[in-house]
């Protein structure tokens, strides 16, 4: 890691805690060491519904069964060439990510709910060699998607379907060896989240991915007891990244539900006794207002881990008051994912409001967005990082990947934060979201945070709109939780008691459900060009 000046501890930087080692180390040998270290403990679940149709495996046969999609792929493919996988959460999208991690090839992770369009930018940026498919997602022909855009992919030589699935693992060679991996290949192109347009494509190496998962399950205190009930999108690194490596190296089971339903996330903790789960802030609250809540024993649930987006401290306390233990972490897919985290039982007094410090072996500083000079601590400026887990960049696209990592290796985040007296990191949003009215600094996510704690709204997003007086203005987007009612003049006024009336939305919309990243982020660059656009239309 380079060398930094000595920084006074006055100003907002934090160097790396070096205490949890980085281990050189790729996902393959990771899940050989896993399979060595608890052979017939339980690995993976299927987490369907019928309890009797739930598949298993331990971590021996995980193994196995991985390196049979190794050398499947081995018979299509060479290590270093890309192969993109476009399903739901199945098991076998962990063995795909397995399999191809023993075999060198690079991974292309793509969301299942992507039209032609956007399929066809994802495996035509990448340069994918091949796709492994599901035939079927919510009721669309994902196969005759992937026929209807093969003309435009001109490196695109195979289609796998998973309805052939026995097919492809007995075309590969059971004796062929496997080949060399090391931990600073590229494991994976993971695509942005896309809140502000086209996804960029981060290349993670087997280091990031296998560390950040290891050290991230290890600050939660997770272990080999541990059943983890994992509803996060396995294409984004929440679900194949912190969920699935930091179960793997710390010998839980990874139970594996094919979408995330409320009501089936319950029943998973029930049936098979889950004692975690990580997942984003609306996930929890749908669990929290579901009716199914009191009819489950959930004792066996012991914590939650929130990320992802905005974490509101009163659904918080709504998850301490169920004697459900919670911690918050903050990170992007640039840094596989996580950066920073809390602690379950966390000593800090004010830990709710915070994404914790700096995970092991990461360092952070807070800067001027304008000068890159270190900030004063309790100052806002941009979040930055360094250390093992940041990309290796983006996917043929130097420009964007110089104005992401500079030349020291800091990424610079586009988040804006503070760091207090005791080193929490305190998130104030995105940079591009920060709202300047007649020149005062409004930020969305102190007035989300409040509006979360009105009895009458399930979520809120703030987003800021050009005005001829004032510069911006803030526009408040408001879902209503089911049978509650709530007109703009009311949370005008709940606003007004409690913040400076500059802050106070003047504009409410309220809308049936947000747009979102599959990552659960509110696209709020969606919100505004329809606030716009329709204000444009009915003036």
């Amino acid at each position: 890691m380079p060398e930094i000046r000595s920084i006074p501890s006055s100003l907002s930087y934090l160097p790396a805690d070096t205490t949890e080692p980085v281990f050189d180390i790729s996902i393959g040998d990771a899940l050989r060491k896993a399979a060595s270290t608890w052979p017939n403990r339980l690995a993976l679940v299927e987490g369907v519904a019928e309890k009797d149709a739930r598949r298993r495996w331990t971590f021996t046969e995980l193994l196995a069964e991985s390196e049979k999609v190794a050398r499947a792929l081995l018979r299509r493919f060479a290590p270093g060439e890309h192969v993109a996988i476009w399903a739901a959460n199945v098991p076998e999208w962990v063995l795909v990510e397995f399999g191809a991690a023993l075999a060198g090839v690079t991974l292309v992770t793509v969301n299942p709910a992507y039209l032609g369009d956007e399929l066809a930018f994802v495996l035509k940026q990448s340069r994918a060699n091949g796709v492994i498919v599901q035939d079927v997602y919510r009721s669309r022909d994902l196969v005759g998607t992937v026929e209807a855009v093969r003309d435009t992919l001109p490196d695109l030589r195979h289609v796998i379907a998973l309805s052939a699935w026995p097919e492809f693992i007995g075309g590969g060679d059971p004796a062929a060896p496997l080949p060399d991996v090391t931990a600073a290949d590229v494991a994976q192109i993971q695509y942005t989240s896309g809140t502000t347009g086209r996804p960029k494509g981060a290349r993670l190496t087997h280091r990031n991915l296998a560390n950040n998962g290891r050290i991230y399950a290890r600050t939660i205190g997770a272990g080999d007891s541990d059943i983890w009930i994992n509803p996060m999108p396995m294409f984004h690194t929440a679900g194949c990244g912190l969920c699935t490596l930091g179960a793997l190296q710390t010998g839980g089971a990874q139970v594996l539900p094919p979408g995330y339903d409320p009501e089936l996330m319950l029943r998973l903790f029930e049936e098979e006794r889950g004692t975690m789960t990580i997942c984003v802030p609306t996930m929890l609250i749908r669990m929290l207002d579901s009716a199914d809540i009191g009819k489950r024993d959930l004792s066996s649930w012991r914590l939650v881990t929130l990320g992802g987006a905005p974490v509101p401290p009163e659904l918080v306390r709504r998850a301490l008051e169920r004697g459900v233990k919670v911690a918050i972490g903050f990170g992007q897919t640039e840094a596989s994912p996580y950066l920073t985290h809390t602690l379950p039982d966390d000593p800090h007094p004010n830990w709710i409001s915070t994404v914790g410090r700096p995970l092991p072996q990461t360092e952070i500083k807070i800067v001027d967005p304008k000068t890159g000079e270190i900030l004063p601590r309790g100052e806002i400026g941009e979040i930055c990082a360094r250390g093992y887990s940041i990309m290796k960049d983006y996917f043929d696209d130097p420009d964007a990947t110089r104005a992401a990592i500079d030349a020291e290796g800091w990424l610079h985040t586009g988040d804006l934060g503070s760091l207090d007296e005791h080193g929490y990191c305190r998130v104030q949003g995105r940079h591009r979201d920060l709202i300047i009215r007649g020149g005062e600094n409004i930020y969305p996510r102190e007035i989300e945070d409040l509006l979360y704690t009105h009895p009458a709204i399930l979520g809120a997003s703030v987003v800021g709109i050009p005005d001829r007086d004032w510069g911006e203005v803030p526009v408040a987007f408001i879902q209503l939780k089911p049978g509650h009612a709530a007109s703009g003049e009311d949370l005008m006024e709940f606003c007004r008691q409690r913040l400076a009336s500059y802050k106070v939305p003047r504009v409410w919309r309220f809308v049936e459900q947000f747009p979102q990243t599959a990552s659960g982020k509110i696209q709020k660059f969606v919100l505004r060009d329809l606030h716009l656009a329709e204000n444009s239309t009915s003036s």
